[in-house]
């Protein structure tokens, strides 16, 4: 005798898994404008590669005789799989079946899916589309109990942060528990309008007395964009999967080993003229440091991250001959470029991002130092900021910096990584000091100045502008060392790729001292 019966029953309950939760609710899903489960994994993974686990989990209903009539399956899909042709870990919420909630989710798939990354050191992809997971009240009666909150198994989630990278999908409405998911990872990404992400839904706002709203109004992409909770947003499903691959494939399968170099087709000695007249010599006026970004790396390498929040923070992954390297910039069109207390906070998840999966670092600057006014001192920049320049000290990512303009104040100083040697290279637009004289040649000359008053103080202050400007040259520091090269800008791709080829070889691998935080 074969054990033909029992596979026909194996097949037998994977359709019934396949059927998700019932063709009603499938369609009311793509109705609304969004892929089941399993369209989502057919679409992030490669063709053929997805192997699930536990595909046939689910709470079964049986007849008197004991023979299975009907299979509610669990609403988590997991598995492994390939993806742009690396092993990844896949798991995705099924919200056809009781809402993608985390209560209705069957705690050791959930936890298998998580801890499975780490044991086999894999990347997770998190396809988020479902709610909190502390049970409806109506619970409360079934249990016979209330439930104190616990986050079971949620130190896999964190413990996975320090070994494999983590990106995170969010879908639909996710909240609660499904909200931590999406946060606690290194790249989120949200679909703009059928998408939102909240601690908690409109019913349990208003319940609180805190308004009348509608999901959108409470997690619309737009909000957690711009508030730094999510990185970025698209525009469909599709381009979420794309973005996800593109962000993993910057970064080594898991931190015992450095990011992969790429083919490149673009020569390393090419020049861009326009970088010669880029930087306007008025220095109030302004220039599109993306176009800097984009000259002198990879052709189309940039790939931006965050754009929506922090913005005078430029932060991205570029690749220099092949070779992946993380980079930010200060954006002369979000005040100057001064670091605010939301652009320092996107600094340090960048550079801490950086560090742990062992990519260099390279700043190019144009820095007036912190935002100052009372909403800045109000926003505690000064404590913000000075965490970004510890990330900076404490990274181990090798580092490099090109002054493009400004260099001013405590921020920056964010053209040295403390306690180490590294290139340094200034563009004759280069200007720094710990003021700008702009701002403090009135309060130094104080004394000199106060004889003088109308057209008289005017001229006389011009005098001494004219006179300290003649020290503002960057060849003056390069003559004592204190910057270590001028170059011409066209050059600063041929430099980079120099840089990113000498780098290469000693960049750190294995885990950091200190686990990532999100």
């Amino acid at each position: 005798m074969s054990w033909e019966p029992e596979i026909e029953e194996l097949h037998r309950r994977r359709a019934m898994a396949a059927e998700m939760g019932g063709a009603e609710r499938v369609a009311r899903q793509r109705d609304a404008g969004k892929l089941t489960i399993r369209d989502r994994v057919a679409a992030i993974c490669d063709p053929g590669t997805f192997d699930e686990v536990g595909s046939v989990s689910g709470v079964g209903q049986y007849d008197e005789q004991g023979r299975l009539v009907g299979l509610t399956p669990a609403n988590l899909v997991c598995g492994i799989a390939q993806v742009d042709g690396r092993a990844c870990v896949i798991s995705g919420d099924d919200f056809t079946v009781r809402g993608g909630s985390a209560e209705a989710t069957i705690p050791a798939k959930r936890d298998f899916a998580e801890r499975i990354a780490i044991e086999l050191r894999l990347p997770h992809i998190r396809l988020v589309d479902g709610m909190g997971g502390g049970g409806s009240v109506k619970s409360i009666e079934i249990k016979g109990r209330t439930l104190i909150p616990a986050l079971h198994g949620w130190e896999a989630v964190v413990e996975h942060l320090a070994i494999a990278p983590s990106v995170a999908l969010a879908l639909g409405s996710v909240a609660g528990i499904g909200a931590a998911r999406v946060a606690t990872s290194h790249y989120s990404v949200i679909v703009a309008d059928t998408a939102q992400m909240m601690i908690a839904g409109p019913a349990l706002v208003d319940q609180a007395s805190l308004g009348d709203v509608t999901k959108e109004e409470l997690g619309h992409a737009r909000i957690h964009t711009a508030n730094g909770a999510i990185d970025d947003m698209v525009a469909s499903e599709v381009e979420a999967f794309a973005r996800a691959k593109r962000f993993l494939s910057y970064l080594p399968q898991n931190v015992d080993s450095p990011p992969p170099r790429s083919p490149s087709t673009d020569d390393p000695s090419r020049r861009d003229q326009q970088l010669i007249s880029i930087v306007p010599r008025d220095a109030r006026r302004v220039y599109k440091m993306r176009e800097i970004i984009n000259s002198i790396v990879d052709a189309d390498s940039f790939f931006e991250i965050g754009k929506g929040w922090g913005r005078s923070i430029i932060t991205g992954f570029v690749r220099f001959d092949g070779w992946p390297v993380a980079i930010f910039a200060e954006d002369p069109y979000v005040y100057g470029g001064a670091w605010t207390a939301s652009a320092s906070r996107k600094v340090t998840r960048f550079i801490d991002l950086a560090s742990m999966f062992h990519m260099p670092l390279l700043h190019l600057e144009d820095c007036p130092g912190f935002l100052i006014g009372k909403q800045s001192e109000e926003d505690a920049t000064i404590r913000f900021g000075s965490t970004a320049l510890a990330a900076l000290g404490q990274s181990r990512s090798p580092f490099c910096c090109v002054v493009v303009r400004k260099a001013f104040g405590v921020a920056g100083a964010a053209n040295q990584k403390p306690g180490s040697v590294h290139f340094r290279y200034a563009w004759p637009s280069a200007d720094w000091g710990s003021l700008p004289i702009e701002g403090g040649l009135e309060v130094a000359y104080r004394a000199e100045l106060s004889p003088f008053e109308g057209d008289a103080l005017k001229a006389e202050i011009e005098v001494i502008r004219g006179r300290l400007n003649g020290f503002r040259s960057p060849f003056r520091s390069a003559e004592v060392f204190e910057i270590e090269e001028v170059i011409d800008p066209r050059d600063t791709r041929a430099v980079m790729c120099r840089w990113a080829n000498l780098v290469a070889p000693v960049r750190p691998v294995g885990p950091t001292s200190w686990t990532y935080r999100p």
